[in-house]
């Protein structure tokens, strides 16, 4: 009996390896044993970036809604106690948008939410 040699099969998966490993430098995107180790790392940094990039915007949703409340003399952690407590119901992405894109309607927020907090002191 002949041995089966899985040339078409294993030309696939190298291509594909090969696919995923494009546009790497030198032998990491060509060289086939080289490239499937640089494209596991590659998708394993994927899969841990996907949900480290939802810790990095609201991280910086924070400092810009904290910049936008200490021009109005008010701290991040004042400003989001009362926010919540009022119950607005815009999340800190929405409340970034407009504290960088759109100030006045910031400021109507800022003020309502500066009002109760007068209120409650």
């Amino acid at each position: 009996m002949a041995r089966t040699k899985g040339g078409p099969r294993a030309h696939a998966r190298h291509k594909k390896i090969l696919k995923l490993a494009k546009g790497y430098r030198n032998r990491n995107g060509s060289c086939y044993r080289i490239a499937r180790q640089r494209a596991e790392k590659g998708l394993q940094y994927a899969y841990r970036d996907r949900r480290a990039k939802k810790r990095d915007f609201r991280s910086l949703w924070i400092m810009r809604i904290n910049a936008a409340c200490r021009q109005n003399g008010v701290t991040y952690s004042k400003f989001m106690g009362a926010y919540n407590k009022l119950g607005l119901g815009l999340d800190r992405k929405v409340l970034a948008h407009l504290a960088a894109t759109d100030e006045a309607t910031f400021k109507v927020i800022f003020d309502k939410v500066a009002d109760s907090m007068k209120k409650a002191a």
